[in-house]
């Protein structure tokens, strides 16, 4: 009797690591921090389960050759007719927008110190900042989901979340630290707590245990990683593909109950240290559960990290609770503009709900008392409809000219554009120690070549970190991530909105 066939092992090898890098090319940013998968169905499912290499077979005298594998390629494949070239274009586009996403927030921070008169006439139109914000995790919505399920394995997809995102923000932080030191940044207010602001940034959550920012736009970070966490769980469950539904039902959660939720409720009750420790030991167990086990732990533990999550944005976050679950609707809107693009689901129907979740979002954040409080960031409603509506054509425009090429300068902007996003704060602490003289605000022409060598400055920042420590790190992490092994959870066959 013949021996049974030995199971083909791979090693991790260059090529394999180039695979990653298709589903999991990176250039964060607060949002989106991944890039779409560059390739059809057949090269994706390649990429993760590599052929293994075969004898050559002795064939019969008369017997036909068999057709190369190249033709026996499956429909979906055929269907897909993802080229690498337009794969490229694919991700060209996400670049592009992320990139101009990146200078929309840094025009918000450092446009209130020059040419102000420009500054007040854009903010009577839109809020440029709120507007990039959005367009992060719109992109974010549309890649990571899918990141997730073609990887098909929580452990990998954490150890790649991981490397990504913190290395970078452990280094932004250091320096923020530093520069404190140097009386460079002002860190007095985190004096009054050192201990609980320490635990709000360890896992990036400071915004939602209304713990002081060291960095004042890592606020997004903290709704990114409520994101992750709550796609885990429905992960686990086979719910991850119903974008749809969970887009409404969170924008309909901000529609009728985020003006009546508390902000920051939870701390104000039980102490800001003890909050802060609960959440991070509740995620970081649940999360190690559900990476380390499979089954019914796997699952529990999943939601154990989601629903602490979850709760933060609802009942704890230092923003109205509408805000939050307005992100949060927007990502998944993402994500199920994701699943109607790639013929998921159907075109018109995943258009007309993501128009309707818009509009929700619209209409929650006009209609809830924030907004016409007196709180100095309190956004105009005019700044709201006209961010939200701009953020959601942007990205229908990104998606209508897909496959255009798109300037290197955009998508290289994109590439660097989690390093924009985490430098420009702490070039602007140095900017305002800078003594410049009291005619420097009246002359435009100062200001404007002032602003171009900063931006100058700020994207030659960016792209050292970026070679220096960004993407070192990602490679560092898919090659751990490969190596951990997979666990495969079968999936449904067709998606779902």
């Amino acid at each position: 009797m013949a021996k049974p066939p030995v199971p083909y092992r791979h090693k991790y090898t260059k090529d394999q690591d180039k695979c990653h890098d298709l589903s999991d090319r990176t250039a964060e940013a607060p949002g989106v921090l991944e890039t779409a998968p560059a390739v059809g169905v057949a090269e994706a499912r390649r990429c993760q389960d590599p052929e293994p290499q075969q004898k050559p077979v002795t064939r019969p005298a008369g017997e036909p050759a068999a057709r190369p594998a190249e033709n026996r390629a499956p429909a979906e494949a055929r269907a897909a007719g993802a080229t690498a070239p337009a794969g490229r274009r694919r991700l060209a586009w996400l670049d592009a927008l992320r990139g101009i996403a990146a200078l929309c927030v840094v025009y918000e921070h450092f446009g209130a110190r020059v040419l102000l008169s420009a500054d007040v006439a854009v903010h009577r139109v839109f809020d440029p900042g709120l507007y990039g914000v959005l367009v992060f995790f719109l992109i974010s919505g549309y890649i990571v989901p899918a990141t997730l399920e073609q990887r098909r394995d929580l452990r990998s997809f954490w150890i790649s979340r991981l490397f990504r995102l913190f290395p970078l923000f452990a280094l932004a932080i250091g320096i923020n630290l530093v520069f404190g030191v140097f009386g460079l940044a002002d860190l007095a207010v985190t004096h009054q707590n050192a201990a609980a602001v320490a635990l709000g940034h360890l896992l990036m959550l400071s915004e939602l245990l209304t713990t002081p920012n060291l960095i004042v736009v890592i606020w997004t970070l903290s709704y990114e990683m409520v994101f992750y966490l709550l796609l885990t769980a429905l992960f686990t469950v086979r719910l991850h593909r119903r974008s749809g539904t969970l887009a409404v039902i969170f924008v309909t959660g901000a529609l009728v109950l985020g003006g009546t939720l508390p902000n920051g409720w939870i701390s104000q009750a039980l102490g800001q240290m003890q909050v802060a420790l609960a959440a991070d030991v509740l995620v970081i167990a649940g999360l190690a559960v559900a990476v380390a086990f499979g089954g019914l732990p796997r699952a529990l533990g999943a939601w154990l990290a989601a629903a602490t999550g979850l709760t933060l944005v609802v009942f704890n976050g230092s923003r109205s609770a509408y805000e939050g679950l307005t992100i949060l609707a927007l990502m998944f809107t993402g994500t199920l503009l994701y699943r109607a693009q790639h013929g998921q689901i159907n075109r018109t129907r995943g258009t007309i709900l993501a128009v309707g979740v818009f509009a929700a979002a619209i209409i929650a954040g006009v209609w809830h008392p924030p907004f016409f409080a007196t709180y100095p960031e309190t956004i105009k409603p005019g700044e709201w409809i006209m961010s939200v509506a701009l953020a959601g054509l942007t990205f229908a425009a990104g998606l209508a000219i897909q496959h255009m090429r798109v300037p290197r300068l955009l998508t290289w902007l994109g590439l660097v554009s989690y390093s924009v996003y985490l430098l420009f704060p702490l070039l602007l602490e140095v900017y305002d120690k800078i003594p410049f003289p009291q005619s420097y605000h009246d002359e435009p022409w100062e200001q404007a070549g002032i602003a171009a060598v900063y931006v100058l400055v700020l994207l030659a920042c960016a792209a050292t970190t970026y070679h220096l420590v960004e993407l070192p790190m990602q490679r560092l992490g898919k090659r751990l991530a490969a190596r951990t092994g997979r666990r495969r959870v079968p999936q449904p066959a067709l998606a779902t909105t």
